[in-house]
């Protein structure tokens, strides 16, 4: 899947969770307020079960999931990784 595909699945989940708020790509969506903890936990079962990955406890920090181009990136990783193992 492309790096745009991806990141067109992220946004479309973030814009129906958080009532349709612009966000652009670098955004840090935690600094503008839009999410909390509780909805980090929203995000990282979305991301598992939306792109086939699984979130180890080592990625799990906030830098992975503060904007669309931090998450995108993410599942790029997580998903070469997938793939070299395959």
């Amino acid at each position: 899947m492309s790096q745009a595909a991806v990141k067109d699945q992220i946004k479309d989940f973030l814009h129906r969770h958080l009532r349709g708020a612009k966000i652009r790509d670098a955004d840090d969506i935690f600094l503008m307020g839009l999410v909390n903890s509780m909805f980090a936990m929203q995000l990282v079962d979305f991301t598992e079960k939306q792109f086939g990955i699984e979130i180890d406890a080592d990625d799990l920090h906030l830098g992975n999931f503060r904007s669309v181009d931090a998450l995108s990136a993410l599942v790029e990783r997580k998903s070469a990784g997938a793939a070299e193992g395959a």
